[in-house]
């Protein structure tokens, strides 16, 4: 019996978009915005049509091709893609906008770019919101203090068509970290420490709640990559309670709200916390300030290090899937056990990705590039989430100290994070990468991806192994 009468954040958001609610049956819940791209909604709109069925909410629904988008273009100023495939999947995300009336920010669009990265920028992500998408990584959103997730393919034509959900009311979990993170570690080595912590199902049916005094002090940038990495813990979400850090960066977006309206929506936000006396069904807490730079060392989001630390000896664990686990990543990794990763050789590096590739993540990698060249034989690229954030890049001349010290610099999309579109590394090669996902072969066959902020990613680069960043930002 629950003997706490304040409600969390998450109950707040979610019951003001409750339908229906019965006792053994999921719930019914309305969807404030739906986001869609070019991979998971096909299938959508086809069952809509085999139905006879409209899309009941368009200007509720905004679509943007990310995925499968070509991040370099020609002599010419064409876009290269990698096959036909990929382009069909654009034309037909293209036509189903067209079809039901859904606006589409298109490859070339000044709009265009990583869904999870162009919904916030343009002010359509607001607190208290629902957001769902068919991607995992929704939980970006939820940045804002919004209740946003991924959804399935059935998932997603069914939001088209009703503009709601069915789905069981989710526990809560809330992770406070104290203390002040110190030089060099930023938000993705928080919620790599996390997920590292309690592993990758270790918030199973829960919604993450992010508090303390290291997420208060995080920009909204980082906090939408504490909260994009939620789903690797195993979350149905991750939630970050609205403040004046919030209200700032929306004030003044494109679909944002504007003056007299802006200040109400302010007031109502603002009582989008947890109380005092809410009760949650989990509680962590993390010393922000113990911790180093990390990164992962095997086949899955939860294998991480601490950059001085060594992986794991299978030998010393007892539990045999854990032991059993551990020996076959390292064998794909080709790494040794016990070992430190530090100076391990490293072959491409990419900085990007909805976790990490808006403006605070490439100024960030800047300040280990400057002045500096990617080691020889090494590949790197830098690719920003949209092209607001490629316009902004430029002006403040972080390309040239890209280019200058040997990087790629690349038109805006998922790129490597998922290599639909071309970019991918080998077989056996090492990726030192900024993205959300180290499984075996997500950035090519056979490649071997180690998951890290994009300090330790700049610093393999122009390194050409796995270094301490902190080395590289004191001077």
């Amino acid at each position: 019996m629950r003997l706490s009468q304040g409600k969390t954040l998450f109950e707040k958001v979610w019951e003001t978009h409750l339908v229906a609610e019965e006792p053994g049956a999921p719930a019914v819940v309305y969807i404030d915005l739906h986001l869609v791209h070019e991979v998971t909604s096909p299938q959508a709109f086809t069952g809509l049509a085999a139905r006879g069925l409209k899309v009941r909410r368009p200007e509720r629904t905004k679509a943007t091709m990310d995925h499968s988008t070509p991040t370099r273009k020609s002599s010419d100023g064409r876009f290269v893609f990698v096959d036909e495939q990929n382009r069909a999947q654009l034309e037909v995300l293209r036509a189903n906008c067209e079809a039901h009336g859904i606006e589409l920010f298109a490859l070339g669009d000044a709009r265009n770019g990583i869904v999870h990265v162009v919904g916030p920028e343009l002010g359509l992500t607001h607190p208290g919101m629902t957001i769902v998408c068919g991607d995992s990584h929704t939980s970006t959103h939820g940045a804002f203090g919004a209740l946003a997730f991924g959804i399935g393919t059935s998932q997603v034509e069914h939001v088209l068509a009703t503009q709601c959900l069915l789905h069981a009311r989710p526990k809560t979990f809330r992770v406070t970290f104290e203390g002040a993170p110190g030089p060099g570690v930023s938000a993705k080595d928080l919620i790599l420490a996390l997920i590292a912590r309690i592993g990758v199902g270790g918030a199973t049916g829960h919604v993450l709640e992010y508090a303390g005094p290291a997420i208060e002090a995080l920009d909204m940038e980082g906090r939408m990559t504490v909260c994009n990495m939620s789903i690797e813990a195993g979350a149905k979400a991750g939630m970050i309670a609205a403040d004046d850090k919030t209200f700032a960066y929306l004030e003044g977006r494109e679909r944002a709200p504007k003056g007299a309206d802006f200040a109400a929506a302010v007031d109502r936000w603002r009582g989008l916390v947890s109380d005092a006396d809410a009760s949650f069904d989990r509680e962590l807490t993390i010393d922000a300030a113990s911790l180093v730079p990390r990164l992962t060392w095997g086949t899955n989001p939860g294998m991480g290090v601490g950059i001085d630390e060594p992986v794991p000896d299978p030998a010393t664990l007892s539990d045999v899937q854990a032991k059993e686990a551990t020996q076959k990543a390292l064998a794909y990794m080709g790494l040794e056990a016990g070992k430190p990763l530090l100076g391990r050789e490293v072959d491409v590096v990419f900085i990007g990705s909805c976790t990490n590739s808006r403006i605070s993540d490439l100024r960030a990698a800047a300040q280990i590039f400057e002045g500096r060249k990617v080691a020889s034989g090494l590949r790197a690229l830098v690719v920003p989430g949209s092209h607001e954030v490629k316009k902004q890049a430029e002006a403040e001349g972080l390309d040239r100290v890209f280019v200058e010290a040997g990087a790629e610099w690349r038109e805006p999309g998922c790129s490597m994070c998922i290599a639909m579109n071309g970019d991918e590394i080998g077989p056996g090669q090492v990726a030192v990468s900024t993205s959300n996902r180290n499984f075996e072969g997500r950035q090519g066959k056979g490649g071997r991806t180690l998951l890290a902020s994009p300090y330790t990613a700049a610093a393999a680069a122009v390194t050409g192994k796995v270094t301490d960043p902190r080395t590289l930002l004191s001077r």
